[in-house]
């Protein structure tokens, strides 16, 4: 029993003492179909096939990475967790601020489990803030990546940890070259990560982005599983993984990438491998898994459109500006994409400048919609209901903006593309439950990323997080 609840009383079949959520950053639906022939038997394609699996999965809100995970976290939208963006602007101390566990302004569903008796919550991630995201409690134990490479946590480590990192030095990864899916050793390789002294940063980069880093947590994750002993403790014991490596590879090169194919073939592996392990350890109905993207990515513009398709804000905030001033109704004080900041000064009624600042913005040849601080909106359909779920009064200034479809940021290097926009490329993910608690199917119906956390809560049988606003979805569970 936890939280009050029997799971007789809820008639649903008894729980493992283990649950598996394995979030991806940067997968969508189509990747997984595009690859269906290529993957293995056991990895994505078991999950798919044996147990409840929805295709439609949308993210009604904006896209950053950040933001995606602590929606799924929450499983409320960014107007009520608060984490707007990977960063915004803070008034009061006029300086960015970067998501983190502190900014956050809700429960998560990895919280609630660690709140009681009798559980274990354990998160691995790439750094220390995606971790917090998930776990923003002291009784979680978090582990992530540090920049060369060792996995940290905070507080004493456990023995096994030393080793671990030991034994895996990144330094053995300079000059590696990784190989397609399935490829014979000796082929050519898709990329090397190469290693300059002088400029450690590009191998920290390609690192990042490779299936050698996704490789990494996998590897964590089955280690400490084997000797931390999930699910054979007798405790109730959850883990999340959350994996950025596909979603830094695509910030490089957009969605249609052949690296982007071979990024999920190999992650299709990695699930392969830890599937297999926890068979092996705690038999076919000794655990469940819960598997969702956080978000998508847009192609990379063609060389030829990228001068029209990468934005530069500062001509944004320009046009903001000057029509503001024209009007003397203040000023830009910040644009960080795709939030306005605006300095109305002594008005009183900031509403004129809200509706100037928005039509002005709205005749930059980039910007397809707008929402204020007002409610005011250039569209009035579903477009709407999105903006108006990514919108926090005190951290998105007094407009939001949106980009035309496939138009990204221009950060001056020429290439890549950026996440955060309301658009179904970037909205549309994955989600799937496997195991004894779940049924098998696909079900078509679209459903939500806000879904995620209150039917893991009703799984492993723990109050839903504080501001969750989506429903359980029942239909994925077995009676």
């Amino acid at each position: 029993m936890m939280g009050g609840m029997s799971f007789k009383t809820w008639g649903l079949t008894p729980r493992p003492n283990l649950f598996v959520l394995v979030l991806i950053e940067l997968l969508r639906p189509d990747f997984l179909e595009t690859a269906w022939g290529k993957l293995s038997n056991g990895g994505f394609r078991k999950l798919l096939t044996s147990g409840a699996y929805f295709p439609d999965c949308r993210h009604l809100a904006s896209t950053f990475p950040s933001t995606t995970l602590a929606t799924l976290a929450t499983g409320a939208w960014p107007a009520e967790h608060g984490i707007v963006a990977d960063s915004w602007w803070d008034r009061r101390w006029r300086q960015t601020v970067k998501a983190s566990a502190e900014e956050m302004l809700a429960t998560t569903v990895a919280s609630q489990i660690a709140a009681e008796a009798g559980t274990r919550v354990y998160v691995v991630a790439p750094d220390m803030a995606r971790a917090g995201l998930v776990a923003p409690h002291p009784a979680a134990r978090l582990f992530w990546q540090d920049r060369e490479g060792r996995f940290d946590t905070l507080g004493t480590a456990p023995d096994w940890l030393g080793p671990f990192n030991t034994e895996r030095p990144i330094e053995a990864l300079h000059g590696a070259g990784w190989l397609a899916a399935g490829a014979p050793a000796g082929s050519p390789p898709l990329r090397e990560l190469t290693w300059d002294a002088a400029r450690p940063q590009v191998f920290d980069e390609l690192y990042q982005s490779s299936p050698f880093a996704a490789a990494a947590q996998f590897d964590f994750l089955r280690e400490l599983a084997a000797n931390e002993r999930l699910g054979q403790s007798g405790s109730f014991d959850f883990v999340c993984l959350v994996v950025s490596a596909p979603a830094r590879l695509g910030f490089e090169t957009g969605a249609f990438s052949p690296l982007i194919e071979q990024m999920t073939l190999q992650l299709d592996l990695q699930m392969e491998s830890l599937l297999t392990q926890l068979r092996r350890t705690l038999g076919d109905k000794g655990f469940d898994l819960a598997l969702a993207g956080c978000h998508g990515a847009p192609p990379a513009p063609s060389p030829s459109a990228r001068p029209r398709m990468a934005v530069a804000g500062e001509s944004v905030a320009q046009a903001v500006e000057s029509a503001l001033h024209d009007r003397n109704l203040g000023h830009v004080e910040k644009y960080l994409y795709p939030f306005l900041y605006l300095d109305g000064g002594t008005a009183r009624d900031l509403e004129p400048m809200w509706q100037t600042a928005a039509a002005a913005a709205l005749e930059h040849p980039a910007v397809a919609g707008y929402y204020t601080a007002g409610g005011a909106c250039s569209s009035r359909d579903e477009w709407e209901r999105r903006f108006r779920n990514s919108f926090h009064p005190r951290r998105c200034g007094d407009v939001m903006l949106s980009y035309r479809p496939e138009y990204v940021e221009d950060y001056g290097q020429g290439r890549g593309i950026s996440y955060g926009s309301l658009y179904n490329y970037d909205t549309g993910v994955p989600l799937c439950f496997y195991g004894p608690r779940f049924r098998s199917g696909s079900f078509e119906s679209p459903v939500e990323a806000v879904d995620l956390a209150p039917t893991l809560a009703r799984a492993c049988g723990v109050a839903p997080p504080s501001s969750s606003t989506g429903r359980v979805l029942a239909e994925a569970l077995a009676e």
